[in-house]
């Protein structure tokens, strides 16, 4: 007979926004860093260049909170944001509008200091 699954609560956690040119993921984790809920536009029903509204992120991440705060008890959280995509802004303003507290909010982004080589100049 299978293991029945018990019901973590985690009251902490963090928001992980990655907010792509493309898409937008939500994933929740808790104090540990394992991860509670995952959600991206694609999940929700957005196809194709739909996906990459900022109305996609804010459906997206309303959903994905709601899960998190009903499913694992989400009360407080730090937001971690990565990327520069039009959904990061409407993802931010979706969970500020969420009944869940806000610790800190962190940008994440990476920024090359003078990163790859750039190619040789092309000669015609």
């Amino acid at each position: 007979m299978p293991k029945k699954k018990t019901k973590r609560i985690s009251e902490k956690g963090r928001i992980y926004i990655t907010a792509t040119f493309n898409n937008t993921l939500i994933t929740v984790v808790d104090e540990k860093g394992n991860p509670l809920v995952v959600g991206s536009c694609g999940m929700h029903g957005f196809v194709g260049t739909r996906k990459s509204t900022p109305y996609a992120a804010t459906v997206t991440t309303e959903a994905t909170l709601r899960k998190a705060v009903i499913d694992y008890g989400l009360r407080t959280a730090d937001i971690l944001v990565k990327g520069i995509g039009p959904g990061r802004e409407a993802a931010l303003r979706s969970v500020k509008a969420s009944d869940i507290d806000i610790a800190k909010i962190i940008d994440i982004t990476p920024v090359p200091h003078n990163g790859v080589r750039p190619p040789k100049i092309r000669r015609v």
